[in-house]
């Protein structure tokens, strides 16, 4: 039984918390602690180290504001203590159960019915010493409870909700191998084929012997292949399907009960068909289930003669079918060969683009839940829906003084709001399918709105001309984007008193529905009786109020917005803290609600119609190209294209940093407030601050708006204001997007998809309306062009997106699946002449004879989709872009735009399909086909929601996190792993089992135990990270790509050499999907794999002909040259290495010595090679040929390389070193720390951002022992200014592509990125 309690352990939400006698060490070095019972309370700076009273036991890395840095908080740890208890069940042997003492009872309920030999029971309690426990009680506050208590699980009445669980239970045990849900998306269910591409659960495998593997890569990953096959994404899909156990198992046509047969103890009646063919009616009473004597034609509710009562359903089966018990044996064999990751639903419903062809069976339960209101799981009370209102705000009452209190709430504010989007998501796809009734069915169809399960939901529409003046239904459909955003931020500054609404955005069939919770009462009275804050009709009339102003002052502070005054239509002023758009409405439940917040941020005035410093832009590059002035440089990037006012700023700016400097040297005339105070208002000046007495960088929100009526209009402060904004503006186009465009030349980001240049891009701050400036930025540098290509793409996807809103709205419901494969063949086929088999006449019939019956439809005849083309659809993307984008795009056909920008189709249509949610059949298909379509109707599966919401944080655990990654920084491995790992505790606390946060953990602990040397746990850890993002991102998410990666690279250092094949053969198969062959993930790749099977690819196209990275990579060609015998080959790489390494290096250096040795050796060997060929072509008599000396590299070695070229190397450095580096830098520290308390005070509170300016390679880092070094080496090859000896350390670098800083910290040498 030891081996299935580890699986409970897993099970229950990934191993929920630490032992006993690990808590000790769970929070690194803490020397302050005070105990108060099961709590310690630690004192923690924010950058994660300890303090104890006024004793600082260590520093970390200094925070963005210097403000925050001797800001503390204090984070209070569970003692959680871990025990085994004994579980005594009807029919099965008692067994072991590991438990922890913040665990729920309920955590064992759902234990024991996920475990094989109990799964089938759902009613019953547990009993300790015959006292029934409490299902919510922690099992801490159980009295007796301990170590090998024993704990009996008995057998409880059935209720009419007992028995529809343990039915539905049942249900989803039947199905529970079969992906057909996973595919569906129904019920969090979502595909994962980790296990499939190893073969099995790599932790139960045995190393394989190396003679014994097939390790031939697929045809179809080759380097140069053509095709890009699609079944492979989805391997052994036929072997998926779960053994069928029973035809029918569903209601019966008796149902409900008679009066009187409910007085007997009848609750359910059930009909089943075994797979023998028979028969049977079954009662599902208050002491279990047994066969009555009904038939199809006559009731006869007694019991039948064999009279075999089971208390549950699968037990009853198993007598009445020995088929039945066969195929469920072998059912729950399969289950438990699936790892729990596999089974836990995820807490969003993710979506594939790729669907195979499945057999549509016979499934009563699954046609009831079609056509019934399934409201959650309150399907089982029917009648009861949920005031979801009522629960968000709650949740966000709940208190959150401590640790505990803290993750009760946060769970049940994740629980509430994961629910509230699934329920949104089903209602905006009943509203779109037209199966809600609008509460408003006498208006035009897109001015209805709708309620549906106490849940408000209105279309992207320009309802009442609203955005009359700023773009109609353009307009409209972009607002509820920025509104989220809006909510977004004041959701997370987390005011109390103040609450906003449950808002979910929905994009489906080409529609956007907004989903929002109810204000109690706000249907009851006028919006105009409503707002007491705000404007409703764009600043005609303004209100205000008390208590909204005093509660928006606190969340000002946070968002950075500025307070100011308008002007109603009556010429009063008005003060508001927030734009003039936001409105605040007092709910019935007298709670203080912000709604409306599309606008919470200033606009960009790069957009606005004078668009001034775009014009500014391009004005100084004709110019520049006028002057014939050479292209920046790699360095000089960050000033590329600035405007000459940015350069008048930047002296201005210098100018008034020497004044400052002279003032603070002294002046004997002034006393030292004035002193002060004129120092404070030139810094204030220089920085652009709104205030002459402190650094106030705030932003008025409605400035540059042409609808608000500004107090004073004319006023120095507003002029200043909208200077402040401009700044915000040239801030973004002169630094950020150079930033971004440095980054990716330097291999320090480096986007996979169009996914992951957005997310690039919204880190930086950068909207991808900038999409366009930042292709054209990149299309001047060739070693970036992978990312120009990736730009070009995103664009050609984000223009059809839209182009497909309009396509698809009031297309006729069943034309959709013609007027979608229609799309695609003009977007990605090479047909001219796609035929889409509807004629405008026959769409016109339809779309007249059905227009009142369907759901949702713009009262138009949409038939336009009938007469697109390839040529015209191409064009319309162009004027899009150039539209959108202001990017002009050269190309009229997809052809072009292949040969052009060398886009791939197959990520083309990856790319659309996931960004509109169009799910297509499981098919190669030959996207190159010139003579007919590509794509038919047949091949439209479905079409799923794309859901946009809000992202709930686990606050505590943030904090773990970040505190954890600081002590890795500083050298302190262990520390940090402590921290990561309790981290990892308090986010399975709040989100449960799976997150996409907890995946980034699972990584990271991952990497540290493979630094540390446990590459069993290493491997483990990952197996987890790569199951749970295939669950929560996707199984061609550029996340899993990597995740795969990392695992592969696992499973050689544990000599699992074919798995780890196998997953960098997936790894490579999913990457050419994302991005083709052109890209520097390719070259990895290609090296991991060649390291293997001893062929790899070059890296010279990426970085440089110097690069040691080309060096390592001539290198290994010439190892793999010399195994074949091709010594020719072998000496002209090992030559190009030796050339590489001597320039770079020196003539001394390990490297260029090994390198010259290597090229002896080649000499040598090809010289007796050849020797022996000559006598062999003149006929000389050879008696034997000698051996060639070629050295088969070991396991070991290999391994050694594989860290060197994934950015994790092993060096040796012996403590006397480490002293005579500390004495060094400590003879300097006093100075520097003179020199930083004057840079302070020069800077006053200005953040510590210099890591994202590209001339800046260092950071300081000051550990425990009052080091401060940093020294810069190149993919593990250190610099001359370090000697390496002795004791062997490590070093670890969190990102292969980026240069490596060394922080030496006690006896440890960490690499870590920037």
């Amino acid at each position: 039984m030891a081996g299935v309690s580890e699986k409970d352990s897993d099970c229950k939400e990934n191993a929920a918390a630490s032992k006993s006698n690990e808590s000790e060490n769970n929070i690194g070095d803490s020397v302050s602690q005070e105990s108060k019972g099961d709590i310690e309370v630690v004192r923690m700076t924010s950058d994660g180290t300890e303090k104890n009273g006024g004793d600082e036991k260590g520093a970390g890395p200094s925070d963005e504001e210097g403000v925050e840095k001797d800001k503390e908080q204090e984070v209070v740890l569970i003692q959680d203590t871990g025990f085994n208890v004994k579980i005594v069940c009807p029919g099965v042997e008692e067994f072991e159960l590991p438990v922890s003492s913040m665990e729920l009872v309920q955590e064992i309920h759902q234990v024991l019915m996920d475990r094989e030999d109990t799964c089938h029971r759902t009613c019953f309690s547990l009993q300790l010493e015959g006292q029934t426990l409490d299902n919510f009680a922690e099992l801490k506050t159980i009295e007796g409870l301990a170590e090998g208590s024993v704990i009996k699980v008995v057998e409880e009445p059935y209720t009419i909700r007992e028995a529809r669980i343990h039915l539905r239970h049942i249900r989803d045990l039947l199905k529970s191998v079969d992906p057909a849900d996973a595919y569906n998306g129904i019920d969090c269910n979502s595909l994962s084929f980790l296990n499939i591409i190893t073969a099995g659960d790599i932790l139960e495998k045995k190393v394989y012997k190396p003679d014994s593997m097939d390790c031939t890569p697929p045809e179809f990953i080759i380097p140069g292949a053509k095709e890009r096959p699609l079944l492979p994404m989805h391997p052994s899909v036929a072997d998926l399907k779960s053994p069928q156990c029973v035809k029918v198992l569903t209601l019966s046509g008796w149902n409900p009960p008679p009066g009187n047969r409910k007085l007997h103890g009848d609750l359910i009646y059930l009909y089943a068909v075994t797979l023998e063919d028979k028969k049977y009616h079954i009662t599902a009473s208050t002491r279990g289930f047994y066969v009555n004597m009904c038939t199809e034609d006559v009731f006869n509710p007694r019991a039948a003669a064999q009279k075999c009562l089971s208390h549950t359903l699968v037990e009853l089966l198993n007598q009445l079918s020995p088929a039945f018990k066969r195929n469920f044996a072998q059912l729950l064999k399969k289950r438990g060969q699936k790892h729990p990751f596999e089974r836990v639903p995820t807490p969003y419903q993710i979506y594939t683009w790729m669907v195979p062809q499945t057999d549509h069976t016979v499934d009563y339960i699954r046609a009831e839940d079609a056509f019934t209101t399934r409201l959650g799981y309150e399907e089982h009370i029917p009648g009861q829906t949920r005031d979801w209102n009522e629960e968000i705000q709650t949740t966000r009452e709940l208190p959150h003084k401590t640790l505990p209190e803290r993750l009760i709430r946060e769970r049940a504010i994740f629980k509430v709001h994961s629910d509230f989007v699934a329920a949104a998501s089903r209602g905006a796809q009943a509203v779109i399918d037209g199966n809600v009734m609008a509460i408003n069915p006498g208006d035009e169809a897109k001015n209805q709105m709708y309620i549906w399960n106490n849940i408000f939901f209105s279309l992207g529409f320009d309802v009442r001309d609203h955005y009359k003046d700023f773009g109609g239904d353009y307009a409209a459909y972009n607002a509820p984007g920025n509104d989220l955003q809006g909510v977004r931020a004041y959701f997370n500054t987390d005011v109390e008193g103040m609450y906003t609404l449950g808002t979910v955005v929905v994009d489906y069939r080409g529609y956007r529905i907004t989903a929002q919770s109810i204000i109690p009462g706000i249907l009851e009275r006028e919006q105009e009786q409503s707002v007491v804050y705000g404007s409703i009709d764009f600043g005609k009339t303004v209100v205000s109020n008390d208590k909204y102003k005093e509660l928006l002052q606190k969340s000002a502070t946070q968002l950075k917005i500025r307070p100011h005054k308008v002007l109603n239509e009556k010429g009063e002023e008005i003060e508001l803290i927030s734009s003039i758009e936001c409105k605040g409405i007092v709910g019935n439940d007298q709670r203080h609600y912000v709604l409306d917040l599309l606008r919470t941020t200033p606009p960009d005035v790069n957009f606005l119609p004078t668009a001034y410093h775009f014009q500014q832009m391009q004005l100084n590059k004709k110019k520049a190209q006028e002057k014939g002035d050479v292209e920046p440089k790699i360095k000089d990037l960050a000033i590329d294209d600035v405007v000459v006012t940015g350069e008048k700023k930047d002296s201005i700016e210098t100018d008034e940093a020497k004044k400052i400097v002279e003032a603070l040297t002294g002046s004997e005339n002034q006393t030292v407030e004035e002193s002060s105070r004129d120092i404070v208002k030139k810094a204030a000046l220089a920085v652009g601050s709104l205030s002459d007495t402190e650094f106030n960088i705030t932003f008025n929100p409605d400035v540059y708006q042409a609808h608000v009526k500004h107090a004073q209009p004319e006023s120095a402060m507003l002029r200043r204001e909208e200077q402040i904004v401009k700044d915000a503006a040239e801030f973004l186009v002169l630094h950020q997007i150079p930033t971004l465009v440095n980054d990716c030349l330097d291999h320090s980001s480096s986007p996979i998809d169009g996914a992951t240049l957005t997310e690039t891009m919204h880190t930086r701050g950068i909207n991808m309306r900038y999409l366009g400036k930042v292709t054209e930025t990149f299309a001047k540098y060739k070693s970036v062009s992978y990312v120009y290509t990736i730009c070009i793409s995103e664009l050609i996807t984000r223009a059809a997106k839209h182009l497909y809103k309009t396509h698809m709205q009031g297309v006729d419901s069943r034309t959709v699946a013609t007027a979608i494969s229609h799309f695609l063949n003009c977007l990605l086929g090479s047909f001219p002449n796609p035929s889409p088999g509807v004629t405008v006449d026959e769409g016109k019939t339809k779309k007249k004879k059905r227009r009142n019956k369907q759901g949702i439809a713009v009262n138009i005849d949409n038939v336009d989709w009938v007469n697109e083309t390839p040529r015209s659809l191409w064009r319309k993307i162009a004027d899009e872009v150039e539209d959108y984008f202001h990017y002009t795009l050269e190309c009229d056909s997809i052809d072009s735009a292949i040969e052009k920008y060398g886009v791939q189709r197959v990520s083309l249509l990856r790319a659309f399909c996931q960004r509109v949610g169009i799910q297509i059949l499981l098919r190669d298909y030959n996207l190159d086909c010139r003579n007919r379509a590509v794509f038919n109707e047949d091949d439209l599966i479905n079409v799923f929601p794309i859901v946009k919401h809000i992202q709930p944080r686990a606050s505590d655990a943030y904090h773990f996190f970040t505190s954890g990654q600081a002590k890795i920084q500083q050298g302190l491995i262990k520390e940090g792993y402590d921290l990561i790992q309790e981290a990892l505790n308090l986010l399975n606390n709040v989100y449960g089992a799976m997150h996409p946060e907890i995946a980034a953990c699972l990584r990271l602990l991952a990497r540290l135990n493979y630094i540390m040397g446990d590459y069993g746990e290493a491997m483990s850890y990952q197996q987890r990270a790569v199951l749970m993002s295939e669950r929560v991102l996707g199984i061609d998410h550029p996340n899993t790509i990597t995740e795969y990666s990392h695992l592969a690279l696992y499973c050689f250092a544990n000599n699992q050499v074919s798995s780890a094949l196998r997953l960098m053969y997936r790894t490579r198969y999913l990457a050419l999907l994302c991005h083709g062959e052109n890209h520097p993930e390719i070259g990895l790749i290609d090296s991991n794999i060649g390291l293997i099977l001893h062929a790899v690819e070059e890296y010279e196209r990426y970085y440089g002909g110097r690069s040691l990275k080309v060096a390592m990579s001539y290198h290994l060609v010439a190892r793999t040259h010399s195994c074949r015998g091709d010594f020719r080959a072998a000496l002209a790489s090992e030559k190009e290495a030796y050339t590489i390494y001597r320039q770079t290096l020196g003539e001394e250096h390990e490297r260029t010595r090994e390198s010259s040795e290597c090229l002896k050796h080649l000499t040598q060997q090809a010289v007796t090679f050849q020797k022996k060929m000559n006598e062999i072509v003149k006929g000389e008599k050879v008696t034997s040929l000698a051996p060639l000396q070629i050295q088969t590299p070991s396991m070991q070695s290999v391994l050694e390389m594989l860290n060197v070229i994934n950015g994790i190397v092993f060096v040796q450095i012996s403590p006397e070193e480490i002293e005579r580096i500390r004495r060094e830098v400590g003879k300097n520290q006093e100075v520097k720390n003179k020199d930083a308390e004057s840079k302070d005070s020069d800077s006053g509170n200005e953040s510590n951002d210099g890591l994202s300016s590209p001339d800046k390679e260092t950071a300081p880092v000051v550990n425990p022992a009052g080091m401060n070094i940093a020294v810069n080496v190149r993919v593990g090859f250190c610099s001359a200014s370090v000697k390496l000896f002795a004791c062997s350390c490590y070093m670890y670098n969190i990102n292969h592509m980026m240069p490596l800083n060394v922080n030496i910290s006690r006896s440890c040498v960490l690499v870590n990125s920037e």
